[in-house]
Protein backbone atom coordinates (compact mmCIF):
# COMPACT_ATOMS: atom_id res chain seq x y z
CA UNK A 1 0.00 0.00 0.00
CA UNK A 2 1.26 3.46 -0.96
CA UNK A 3 0.31 5.10 2.38
CA UNK A 4 3.69 7.03 2.97
CA UNK A 5 4.38 10.74 2.97
CA UNK A 6 7.92 11.64 1.48
CA UNK A 7 8.25 13.46 4.99
CA UNK A 8 7.34 9.98 6.83
CA UNK A 9 10.04 8.64 4.80
CA UNK A 10 12.58 10.94 5.27
CA UNK A 11 11.81 10.87 8.92
CA UNK A 12 11.69 6.92 9.33
CA UNK A 13 14.89 6.96 6.98
CA UNK A 14 17.00 9.32 9.12
CA UNK A 15 17.12 11.07 5.60
CA UNK A 16 15.94 14.70 4.25
CA UNK A 17 13.49 14.88 1.70
CA UNK A 18 15.13 17.05 -0.68
CA UNK A 19 17.75 13.73 -0.26
CA UNK A 20 14.75 11.63 -1.71
CA UNK A 21 13.47 13.59 -4.36
CA UNK A 22 17.46 13.71 -5.23
CA UNK A 23 17.78 9.96 -5.17
CA UNK A 24 14.95 9.68 -7.82
CA UNK A 25 16.60 12.25 -10.32
CA UNK A 26 19.50 9.75 -10.63
CA UNK A 27 17.32 6.63 -10.73
CA UNK A 28 18.44 5.30 -7.39
CA UNK A 29 14.87 5.56 -6.28
CA UNK A 30 11.85 4.69 -8.62
CA UNK A 31 9.46 7.86 -9.24
CA UNK A 32 6.22 6.55 -6.49
CA UNK A 33 2.70 7.01 -7.53
CA UNK A 34 1.01 10.14 -6.48
CA UNK A 35 -2.25 11.22 -5.05
CA UNK A 36 -3.43 14.78 -5.41
CA UNK A 37 0.02 15.29 -6.69
CA UNK A 38 1.63 14.50 -3.80
CA UNK A 39 4.04 11.17 -3.67
CA UNK A 40 3.32 8.33 -1.78
CA UNK A 41 5.52 5.84 -0.90
CA UNK A 42 5.45 2.04 0.09
CA UNK A 43 6.89 0.92 3.01
CA UNK A 44 9.54 -1.42 0.81
CA UNK A 45 11.04 1.91 0.11
CA UNK A 46 12.72 1.82 3.78
CA UNK A 47 14.57 -1.18 1.99
CA UNK A 48 15.76 0.27 -0.42
CA UNK A 49 16.84 3.27 1.07
CA UNK A 50 18.78 1.16 3.30
CA UNK A 51 20.91 -0.35 0.73
CA UNK A 52 21.46 3.11 -0.84
CA UNK A 53 22.90 4.42 2.52
CA UNK A 54 24.74 1.25 2.87
CA UNK A 55 26.68 1.18 -0.39
CA UNK A 56 27.21 4.87 0.12
CA UNK A 57 28.83 4.16 4.00
CA UNK A 58 30.90 1.57 1.72
CA UNK A 59 32.41 3.56 -0.46
CA UNK A 60 30.63 3.48 -3.53
CA UNK A 61 29.65 5.80 -6.21
CA UNK A 62 26.17 7.31 -7.54
CA UNK A 63 27.28 5.32 -10.68
CA UNK A 64 28.06 2.01 -8.61
CA UNK A 65 25.15 2.36 -6.57
CA UNK A 66 23.16 2.84 -9.87
CA UNK A 67 24.72 -0.82 -11.81
CA UNK A 68 24.08 -2.22 -8.04
CA UNK A 69 20.05 -1.93 -7.87
CA UNK A 70 19.25 -1.54 -11.83
CA UNK A 71 16.72 -3.94 -12.62
CA UNK A 72 15.56 -4.99 -9.42
CA UNK A 73 12.92 -3.27 -7.03
CA UNK A 74 13.80 -4.86 -4.04
CA UNK A 75 17.14 -6.19 -2.97
CA UNK A 76 19.58 -6.31 -5.70
CA UNK A 77 20.74 -9.80 -6.55
CA UNK A 78 23.22 -11.66 -4.63
CA UNK A 79 25.67 -11.85 -7.10
CA UNK A 80 25.70 -8.24 -8.41
CA UNK A 81 27.11 -7.17 -4.80
CA UNK A 82 29.58 -9.68 -4.63
CA UNK A 83 30.87 -8.76 -7.75
CA UNK A 84 30.48 -4.88 -6.93
CA UNK A 85 32.20 -5.99 -3.58
CA UNK A 86 34.84 -7.23 -4.87
CA UNK A 87 36.43 -4.39 -7.17
CA UNK A 88 35.61 -2.06 -4.06
CA UNK A 89 37.30 -4.14 -1.73
CA UNK A 90 40.57 -3.93 -3.99
CA UNK A 91 40.04 -0.33 -4.26
CA UNK A 92 40.02 -0.03 -0.61
CA UNK A 93 42.82 -2.43 -0.05
CA UNK A 94 45.23 0.02 -2.26
CA UNK A 95 43.88 3.18 -0.30
CA UNK A 96 45.15 1.51 2.73
CA UNK A 97 48.55 1.12 1.10
CA UNK A 98 48.63 4.10 -0.31
CA UNK A 99 47.87 5.77 3.29
CA UNK A 100 50.51 3.06 5.07
CA UNK A 101 53.33 4.29 2.55
CA UNK A 102 51.95 8.24 3.22
CA UNK A 103 51.99 7.54 7.31
CA UNK A 104 55.50 5.86 6.75
CA UNK A 105 57.17 8.99 4.64
CA UNK A 106 55.39 11.28 7.52
CA UNK A 107 57.06 9.35 10.41
CA UNK A 108 60.21 9.60 8.56
CA UNK A 109 59.94 12.98 8.35
CA UNK A 110 59.93 13.83 11.79
CA UNK A 111 62.32 11.76 12.82
CA UNK A 112 64.89 13.87 10.79
CA UNK A 113 66.21 17.07 12.20
CA UNK A 114 66.23 18.65 8.08
CA UNK A 115 63.98 16.67 6.60
CA UNK A 116 64.90 17.57 2.72
CA UNK A 117 61.40 17.75 1.71
CA UNK A 118 62.55 18.74 -1.57
CA UNK A 119 64.62 15.79 -2.38
CA UNK A 120 61.49 13.41 -1.12
CA UNK A 121 58.88 15.29 -3.19
CA UNK A 122 61.58 14.85 -6.30
CA UNK A 123 61.89 10.88 -5.19
CA UNK A 124 58.27 10.40 -5.35
CA UNK A 125 58.12 11.37 -9.39
CA UNK A 126 60.42 9.29 -10.44
CA UNK A 127 64.26 9.57 -11.59
CA UNK A 128 64.11 11.78 -14.59
CA UNK A 129 61.91 14.30 -12.62
CA UNK A 130 64.60 14.73 -9.70
CA UNK A 131 64.62 18.52 -9.41
CA UNK A 132 64.46 19.63 -12.82
CA UNK A 133 66.58 16.33 -14.21
CA UNK A 134 69.90 17.68 -12.45
CA UNK A 135 69.79 15.07 -9.81
CA UNK A 136 69.13 15.23 -6.28
CA UNK A 137 70.90 18.73 -4.96
CA UNK A 138 73.04 18.40 -1.64
CA UNK A 139 72.79 20.94 1.43
CA UNK A 140 75.57 22.38 0.57
CA UNK A 141 74.80 23.54 -3.02
CA UNK A 142 71.65 24.90 -1.74
CA UNK A 143 73.28 26.91 0.50
CA UNK A 144 75.69 28.19 -1.57
CA UNK A 145 75.47 31.70 -3.11
CA UNK A 146 74.23 31.80 -6.28
CA UNK A 147 76.66 34.08 -8.02
CA UNK A 148 79.94 31.24 -6.51
CA UNK A 149 77.52 28.53 -7.94
CA UNK A 150 77.60 29.89 -11.51
CA UNK A 151 81.27 31.30 -11.41
CA UNK A 152 82.01 27.26 -10.36
CA UNK A 153 80.43 26.03 -14.05
CA UNK A 154 82.85 25.38 -16.54
CA UNK A 155 82.36 27.41 -19.66
CA UNK A 156 81.01 26.32 -22.99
Amino acid sequence: MFGLSIGEVADRAGIRASTIRYYERLGLLPKPPRTNGRRRYDESILERLAIVQFAKRMGFTINEIKTLLSGSIGRPPPERWRSLAHVKLAEVDRFIADAASVRRMLLDTLDQKCPKLAERGASLLGPASQLGGRGPRTIESQSTPPARRKAARPHR
